[in-house]
């Protein structure tokens, strides 16, 4: 019995993929990736410092938050700062797949960070601190979600897991000054 394709499947040039896919030296990146990847990677390291400069000032709310009424909002900052990190991760190893360097430069990691780095004393300060930053996080990768579009349907996913897990963070924040 002939092999029946499907109208999708029949729209798909099978040999073409196979033979584009011979070109290893691109990883992940096929011929078929339509976006401008200088300006994601260069979106994405921007992305890496925000996340390495929300993990350092997690990290430190974290280990200066002083009483011991406190010890559920520190715990809160050490959740927060290790997920900032994950966040971290996961962009670093997308910057990679598209043949990128991950800029760690700490020289350079405040003035690419869309968030600020804050040495408050005060808990409620540091938790102010915190929601702002969450809330430019949200609203920095809500405009990289809308540059990318559907041209990069994965970074586009990770971004958008991202901004989620940001806005829980934002709503936390916000539920600790109440």
């Amino acid at each position: 019995m002939p092999e029946t394709k499907t109208p999708i499947a029949a729209a798909i040039d099978t040999a073409a993929i196979r033979a584009a896919a011979k070109n290893m030296d691109d990883g992940a990146v096929t011929a078929g990736y339509r976006g401008n990847r200088e300006q994601v990677l260069a979106m994405l390291n921007d992305a890496l410092a925000t996340e390495l400069v929300c993990v350092l000032r997690y990290k430190r709310h974290y280990y200066t938050a002083a009483g011991l009424q406190n010890g559920s909002i520190k715990d809160e900052f050490l959740q927060h700062a290790l997920e900032e990190q994950g966040h971290a991760d996961q962009i670093a190893e997308r910057i990679v797949q598209l043949n990128g360097k991950p800029d760690f430069n700490p020289d350079t990691l405040v003035q690419r960070s869309h968030a600020e780095y804050d040495a408050a004393d005060d808990v409620k300060a540091m938790i102010k601190a915190n929601l702002i930053a969450e809330r430019v996080a949200i609203e920095a990768y809500r405009q990289m979600i809308e540059r990318i579009g559907d041209s990069d349907p994965t970074t586009r996913m990770m971004l958008v897991g991202i901004m989620a897990k940001e806005e829980e963070h934002a709503d936390d924040m916000r539920d600790l000054l109440a």
